[in-house]
């Protein structure tokens, strides 16, 4: 069993910024894909960005490309979203999960995730 925690969300103004960060303590962190996955009102959970446990390029849906920055600490054993250029339709739970197959992951979106946290709430205004 992985345990993911989100932190870092919150109520932001339209063009400002948020940090996220997803942690966990378990020291096999470093041997998983991880992927920030957010679902808004009335919306399903869609994958925004993903990291291989290999490095990389980094993926990210066309909605965040050049806003959003996904990062990994395998010392810290945590994973992050820099969140720039904020929109009111980037609000969102936000919820970062765990897998082994980072293809799958990108192809599969939820149903290819292993771990899951419990997320966390990003609130743009306009």
């Amino acid at each position: 069993q992985v345990l993911l925690v989100e932190s870092g969300g919150g109520l932001v103004q339209a063009g400002g910024s948020l940090r996220l960060s997803c942690a966990t303590s378990r020291r096999t962190f470093s041997s998983y894909d991880m992927g920030w996955f957010r679902q808004g009102p009335g919306q399903e959970r869609e994958l925004v960005a993903a990291i291989s446990r290999f490095g990389g390029r980094p993926y990210y849906a066309d909605s965040v490309k050049g806003r959003f920055t996904i990062s990994r600490d395998n010392a810290k054993n945590t994973v992050y979203l820099q969140t720039n250029s904020l929109k009111p339709e980037d609000t969102a739970v936000y919820y970062c999960a765990a897998n082994q197959a980072f293809s799958t992951m990108i192809r599969g979106g939820t149903s290819a995730m292993h771990y899951w946290g419990k997320g966390t709430l990003v609130t743009v205004s306009s």
